[in-house]
């Protein structure tokens, strides 16, 4: 069933619930330029539902059928949404778990070392194929083999800042777009300005979830393939691994990004079991 909830601002976000009754929710978050019918966010769905649990998934501003009202859209670390989100929903639950991929975990890693205890709802969180350094990460999928998934991404956000200027004439440098051709160059005149942010390298410097994973008081998986051709080398923080008590690293050497895949479609994903075996454990 889908929702749509105001947010404060005057904006909205667009939610789709599947319950059961259960009083466990888990919250799954998409990445860049997805939305909540992705198969990577039905098939994670589907294994939690199969436990039992109810679900959520939510379309970030400008990514569900309809653009967003305000200026702003989203970005990697645009945890008042996510706030907004689970403010919503937590009311008719006791548990409140997070899902996040690619994006959708570096904003739900940052939000969870935000919020720290401050809502005992919030009890485990699951962050797969996560960029935690977002600068060297964007230079990493801008670079060989990766341009085409960069261009791809780059021809989506380009087609909405110009439907986004049409509404907000005169509000956004649509000039600077012919000199946008890496996923920095956008985030250097469109992402960073429009949220408030000087350029490109406040804008990931402020909101990389690296440096807000020894501030999370609840237990969280972190789960990044080795050969995930988006992920720099320190989305991998082996010394920081050790240190932590409560975020857990698993870096198998096989999964790609937001992969993970089985034999086929038909069987559920490594990502999608251990995800609901991390959060079912000791419930």
């Amino acid at each position: 069933m889908r929702e749509r909830i105001e947010t404060p601002d005057g904006d909205f976000l667009d939610l789709d619930w599947f319950r059961s009754g259960n009083p466990r929710l888990v919250i799954i978050s998409h990445g860049l330029e997805g939305n909540s019918t992705r198969p990577y966010m039905l098939g994670m769905a589907r294994e939690f539902l199969k436990k039992g649990f109810d679900v959520l998934t939510w379309n970030f501003r400008g990514c569900s059928e309809e653009m967003n009202r305000t200026l702003i859209f989203y970005h990697s670390g645009a945890t008042y949404d996510l706030d907004t989100v689970v403010n919503h929903a937590q009311k008719d639950y006791r548990k409140i778990f997070l899902v996040g991929f690619s994006l959708g975990g570096n904003l739900s890693l940052k939000y969870l070392g935000e919020k720290k205890s401050s809502n005992p709802k919030l009890k485990k969180g699951v962050a797969i194929s996560v960029p935690l350094d977002l600068a060297k990460s964007c230079e990493k999928i801008s670079t060989g083999e990766n341009v085409i998934y960069s261009k791809r991404f780059l021809t989506t956000l380009k087609e909405k800042v110009i439907r986004k200027s049409q509404a907000f004439p005169g509000k956004l440098p649509l000039s600077q777009l012919r000199k946008v051709k890496t996923l920095r160059d956008f985030d250097e005149y469109f992402t960073g300005p429009v949220h408030g942010f000087s350029d490109a390298a406040e804008y990931y410097q402020v909101n990389s979830s690296l440096q807000f994973l020894d501030q999370i008081e609840v237990p969280t998986l972190v789960l990044n393939a080795q050969n995930d051709p988006f992920l720099s080398e320190t989305c991998f923080p082996v010394k920081l691994a050790k240190k932590l008590d409560l975020v857990h690293f698993e870096f198998p050497k096989h999964g790609g990004h937001v992969g993970f895949s089985g034999p086929s479609r038909e069987k559920s994903y490594y990502s999608e079991l251990r995800a609901v075996e991390f959060i079912s454990h000791d419930l």
